[in-house]
């Protein structure tokens, strides 16, 4: 059981796959697993059989399936990408999409009632974007984020929540500035997924 690093970027030199394999170096290589969903060429699209598999709680594609594989083997998962249009790209939302379906990512009982399944889990999202942090607050794009990522992806699983870690203004040319957050970003959630599972292994930390 280890990390699964997910990245939803087009290009191998992105600061996407860079923050990837940083996070993977600060963690070993034994303790984690690089997934890059455009590089494997994941289907995001939610089909009509989908929709049926969704339904009937039977899943026919085999990639599904080995998604949720993957996922089973990990006890954190870390969502690295860059932010698009205030948001995660379509590949990302679309693995999700089809993923985290009825039947394994959650439920409902007799009453109708929603039975989250993945608390065995952590999520952690390491999101690139090329604005300023003061721009996220000043659109209210932090509150949005948490409700539609936090609250209405990770909490209706009943994923726990892990560490979020921005890396700010990508763009900005100061690559100094970007590779130094870039580093903090990825060191706070090597070290929320180090805290988590002392936690979990009932050790005591100072």
């Amino acid at each position: 059981m280890g990390t699964l690093i997910v990245t939803a970027h087009p290009d191998t030199d992105s600061l996407t796959h860079h923050a990837a394999h940083r996070l993977q170096q600060l963690l070993g290589d034994a303790a984690s697993t690089l997934a890059h969903l455009a590089q494997e060429g994941f289907d995001p699209r939610f089909t009509v059989q989908d929709r049926r598999d969704n339904l009937t709680r039977q899943i026919s594609d085999p990639a599904v399936v080995a998604e949720q594989e993957r996922v089973d083997d990990a006890t954190d998962v870390v969502l690295v990408f860059p932010v698009y249009w205030w948001s995660m790209p379509a590949l990302l939302k679309g693995w999700i999409d089809r993923v985290f379906i009825t039947g394994w990512a959650f439920g409902f009982d007799e009453s109708d009632r929603l039975v989250p399944s993945l608390g065995r889990l952590t999520m952690h999202l390491l999101p690139i974007s090329g604005t300023a942090e003061e721009s996220f607050a000043r659109h209210g794009y932090a509150e949005s984020f948490t409700t539609q990522i936090h609250h209405g992806i990770i909490d209706y699983c009943g994923i726990q929540r892990g560490a979020t870690a921005f890396v700010y203004d990508s763009e900005s040319g100061d690559d100094t500035a970007v590779a130094r957050d870039l580093d903090v970003a990825a060191g706070t959630i090597v070290s929320a997924i180090a805290a988590g599972r002392a936690d979990a292994a009932g050790t005591v930390r100072d």
